[in-house]
């Protein structure tokens, strides 16, 4: 910007000069002429430099951008770092804390249920409570995780293990103690390892979804497991078995439709990726 100024300047002192000269009879009107032009050559020079100036105004400005935009991914990376730091500190949520206690409760059910023999009422009635406490704890882990965004990878590993875990440990050890008979543990738990494995073999395919069945088979199971922990006599005896018959019926239907998914979605999968190739040799 301080081109324009001396330009003008420069014509201004020139002008003046060349009609200076032109009055006293010293400079012949060529030279005027010649004057009045270098004076206009100066203003247009004047004027490149003004332009320059605002060109280089432009530059620094563009400068400006670019440090304000570094200073922006900066700020971006600095934000995802605080996020990632978030993300680790909120592994000790209370969802994770809920499905950390029912992994604890694992090892003092079995404690519990093998007391004393494994059939003294009292020993049974705490082993109850603590079973009691680890499904209850899986209703409010998985809703809490999901209402207040707290699922973490922690979570999703450790969750479906720890009810894995405990229901396990009670079937096994209702059969190691001759109240439920062996099949029934091994198709119940059969049943859950297998689809767990199908999970993963078709998960590079998309998500099976839990469905209605699945959760009605797991709460049916819960109740039917928890009867049986109990030393229940007379009617509730019965009522038991009906209830086991009923969770061993839901646990093998509900495992057949979770098979049919996991085909259907591979067949989608391999027909997706298939048409996808196809477009791209096209």
């Amino acid at each position: 910007m301080t081109g324009v100024p001396a330009a003008a300047a420069g014509g201004a002192s020139g002008a003046r000069r060349a009609a200076s000269g032109a009055a006293s009879g010293k400079v012949p009107g060529s030279a005027v002429g010649r004057t009045a032009a270098r004076s206009a050559e100066g203003g247009t020079s004047g004027t490149g430099h003004g332009a320059g100036g605002s060109g280089a105004a432009v530059g620094e400005g563009s400068d400006s951008a670019g440090v304000d935009a570094q200073g922006d991914d900066k700020g971006a990376r600095g934000g995802k770092l605080t996020a990632a730091a978030v993300n680790q500190a909120s592994v000790w949520n209370i969802a994770n804390l809920l499905t950390m206690l029912r992994l604890v409760l694992v090892p003092a059910f079995v404690a519990l249920m093998l007391a004393d023999g494994g059939y003294d009422p009292a020993w049974r009635a705490l082993a109850w409570a603590a079973f009691a406490i680890a499904m209850i704890t899986d209703i409010f882990d998985g809703h809490l995780a999901r209402t207040y965004n707290l699922v973490t990878d922690f979570g999703k590993i450790a969750d479906p293990i720890a009810d894995k875990a405990i229901m396990g440990a009670a079937l096994i050890c209702l059969s190691a103690l001759g109240d439920l008979p062996w099949w029934v543990t091994g198709v119940i738990l059969g049943r859950e390892l297998g689809i767990t494995l199908l999970r993963f073999v078709v998960i590079r395919y998309g998500v099976i979804p839990a469905s209605r069945g699945g959760k009605l088979k797991t709460l049916t199971q819960g109740v039917a497991v928890g009867m049986y922990v109990l030393a229940l006599t007379g009617w509730l005896a019965t009522l038991r078995w009906w209830v086991m018959a009923a969770a061993v019926v839901l646990t093998v239907v509900t495992g057949l439709d979770y098979v049919k998914q996991a085909i259907v979605l591979r067949r989608q999968g391999i027909a997706e990726r298939k048409a996808a190739l196809e477009e791209k040799e096209a």
